[in-house]
């Protein structure tokens, strides 16, 4: 019976340092994979395994895809996590700010992951991509419209890829909802509101990083061999309709 560890597998997870990044690599070292990470600048606590690498620049990135092979002589899985955007309305944001936007949230992953199929396609058992998404691409993303665009188009980004490159090469997407992580007060602001967040949520909480890695370690393991092009959508249930806290009608705990 297969099952999720990932013993001797090679896993390379961008942004892999901090915050979702940090939890999904956690989650595949503790199920015995070797684990590289990558981000813009080092932080201090980046740990074995860590490379510098921009993941929006080409020559970077083929740099970086080299090193991985030098020195592991493989890679089995890709998570492509690395993305985000701060808070800028649509009609004054500039230009350059939406390319750089769409430019980190989608092109960089497909840059990514052309790579990772390069290596992938060469090895007997063939290899799995894993993109980190959002949900923000498939509801309004008021504030942050053109990360919101770019991960609607990862979406079918993933889907496209699926068809091109099985069947050495799975490729699947998680949709991310809220995840309380150490910058979590920039986006949601103290404990109480914190807690005030979650409970729009049905299961009443955020996120933990390790709960989008445990997503993550399914998808890109053999108990998921037969999905491809997937899109799972981690939210905790979603969003609670507006609606229901404007109307008077009890619509009782689990409405």
């Amino acid at each position: 019976m297969p099952d999720v560890r990932q013993d001797g597998a090679v896993v390379l997870v961008t942004g892999g340092v901090r915050g979702v990044g940090a939890g999904i690599a956690r989650v595949f070292r503790e199920n015995g994979a070797t684990v590289v990470t990558c981000a813009r600048n080092r932080p201090e606590d980046a740990g074995p395994g860590f490379i510098r690498c921009d993941v929006r620049e080409p020559e970077q990135v083929e740099r970086m895809m080299q090193q991985v092979l030098d020195e592991h002589g493989r890679l089995d899985v890709l998570v492509n996590n690395a993305g985000g955007a701060p808070y800028a309305p649509a009609a004054g944001a500039s230009p350059r700010f939406h390319d750089k936007v769409v430019q980190l949230n989608l092109l960089a992953p497909l840059l990514v992951a052309q790579h990772a199929n390069a290596v992938m396609q060469r090895q007997d058992t063939g290899g799995s991509i894993v993109m980190i998404s959002s949900v923000s691409g498939c509801r309004p993303s008021p504030g942050t419209a053109a990360y919101g665009a770019a991960k609607a188009g990862l979406r079918n980004l993933t889907a496209s890829l699926a068809v091109e490159w099985a069947p050495k090469v799975r490729v699947n997407a998680l949709d991310v909802g809220m995840v309380r992580t150490e910058n979590g007060e920039l986006h949601y602001g103290s404990e109480a509101a914190v807690a005030a967040v979650g409970k729009t949520v049905p299961l009443g909480r955020l996120a933990e990083p390790e709960e989008i890695g445990n997503c993550a370690l399914f998808l890109a393991s053999p108990l998921a061999s037969y999905v491809t092009g997937a899109t799972l959508l981690v939210h905790g249930g979603g969003e609670l309709p507006a609606f229901l806290a404007a109307t008077d009608v009890n619509h009782g705990e689990h409405a």
